[in-house]
């Protein structure tokens, strides 16, 4: 913020959408919220301003809203799209725009590219300087969600846990007040911290990692809970620690999850993860008799799979999540609630319910993830490295390529590697998935070290 995200930058946004949104409709009507950063209110009635000034109805969301209630009720209301001030779990100096087309979900890629190309023509006075208007139809968008989520929840499974309760780490971001909630509304108990607003976010960044959580872990501990739920700044993604307050990685979560759907939901259907995500998808996949589908990363990738209603959970290793029925867009208050089912449900422990599943998958999947930040010159070379053909790597015989999205590489043994640059950070991701945390550790410590040869 003040750098590269500008009121300035808001404006020309905005004004794009706009044209975008008025090319389909004469008179669109925009939902426009935001989270809980520094300014986010404040550039939300920027863009408000300016998207009624071009001819948009606006409705706004006068509190934080978290992104999976903004996109449930663009859908609900049948909103022809919505703006969005949010940085999501990156640390407290960002902050972003996100732009959802009437469906709710993500802007896909010809959209976005139709908003810059608008945005790279308007003239400088369309981005000047506009009076901040504060005189918007305001929407409560609460009770339409918690009903959505009463469709995708059975909280009589929940309701069913005699004197166990659960802990919450809202992350100083848009979840307080909406997960707690709703458990407390049908009578669980939930002990919550980091509920209020704090734009600093207590210096680390509203980022449900395991270094994160190490509140969350005391208060699991403390309060003997079943589990322990975080949502990040918008509460579009999760964060689980397990009874004993050890961090759970997002992949087995949503391994686990997919496995609970198919045995509690009807219907047989499959799942998507990114090229990213574990293949311990597959494996319960192929366990169930079902289709695992690989996408590019990208939750906005999910929707089209959700629409032709071909699986039951859509996913991605960084915490996101939506299944059947629900949203083309990540949803972590739904899959914290989800977690808390399938404990309420299966009453083991989440440690317990993975080695389970490892043995009836047949193996077990570890997946890593490395940020490797690269000189420039490094950076200028890579992506022609990356385009040679490999039968070897690193010593290990290759299976098969993988360019969905960065080069993949599969190995024999069903270990595989990951190379691709970051779309939101000047950094280049390295994702490893082995037989044991171990192996996956030192694969991607020598992929690193390949990279920055």
């Amino acid at each position: 913020m003040a750098d590269t995200f500008t009121f300035s930058g808001v404006r020309r946004a905005s004004a794009a959408i706009a044209g975008h949104a008025k090319a389909l409709k004469p008179n669109p009507t925009i939902l426009v919220g935001n989270d809980t950063r520094f300014f986010s209110p404040e550039f939300a009635r920027t863009a408000a301003t300016v998207l009624r000034a071009a001819g948009c109805t606006i409705k706004f969301c006068p509190e934080p809203t978290p992104t999976p209630v903004i996109a449930h009720s663009i859908i609900f209301n049948k909103f022809d799209g919505g703006v969005n001030i949010t940085a999501s779990h990156n640390p407290a100096e960002y902050n972003g725009l996100k732009f959802s087309g009437p469906d709710g979900g993500p802007a896909l890629p010809e959209i976005t590219k139709d908003i810059e190309k608008r945005a790279d023509s308007l003239p400088e006075d369309e981005t000047a300087f506009h009076d901040i208007e504060d005189n918007f139809d305001h929407i409560d968008p609460r009770a339409p969600y918690f009903e959505q989520l009463k469709k995708m929840i059975r909280f009589d499974v929940l309701a069913k846990l005699k004197g166990a309760t659960f802990a919450y780490d809202a992350l100083h971001g848009c979840g307080a007040g909406w997960l707690d909630r709703i458990l407390k509304d049908h009578g669980i108990a939930v002990h919550s911290i980091r509920v209020a607003r704090n734009p600093l976010f207590d210096g680390s960044g509203p980022d449900p990692s395991e270094h994160n959580l190490a509140p969350l872990t005391k208060l699991v501990l403390e309060h003997e809970a079943l589990v322990g739920l975080a949502t990040d700044g918008d509460a579009d993604r999760f964060g689980i620690l397990d009874r004993d307050g050890t961090f759970v990685q997002p992949n087995h979560i949503l391994g686990l999850v997919f496995d609970y759907l198919l045995e509690t939901r009807p219907g047989k259907y499959g799942a998507s993860r990114s090229v990213a995500t574990t293949h311990l998808i597959d494996a319960v996949a192929k366990l169930h008799g079902v289709q695992a589908y690989e996408t590019p990363v990208g939750f906005k990738y999910v929707g089209p799979l959700l629409r032709e209603d071909k699986i039951a959970l859509g996913g991605e290793e960084s915490a996101g999540m939506t299944i059947r029925g629900h949203l083309p867009e990540k949803d972590g208050i739904l899959a914290c609630l989800l977690v808390a089912e399938m404990i309420a449900a299966r009453q083991k422990s989440l440690k317990d319910q993975l080695a389970d599943l490892f043995k009836r998958v047949g193996r077990e999947y570890w997946p890593v993830r490395d940020n490797l930040h690269l000189s420039s010159d490094a950076q200028a070379k890579l992506p022609a490295r990356l385009k040679s053909d490999f039968k070897e790597f690193l010593g290990k015989k290759v299976a098969k390529e993988d360019r969905l999205d960065g080069l993949k590489l599969i190995f024999e043994d069903g270990s595989w590697v990951l190379m691709r640059a970051s779309g939101t950070e000047p950094v280049v991701r390295i994702y490893t998935e082995s037989g044991s945390q171990a192996a996956s550790e030192k694969l991607a410590k020598e992929a690193s070290a390949w990279i920055s040869q």
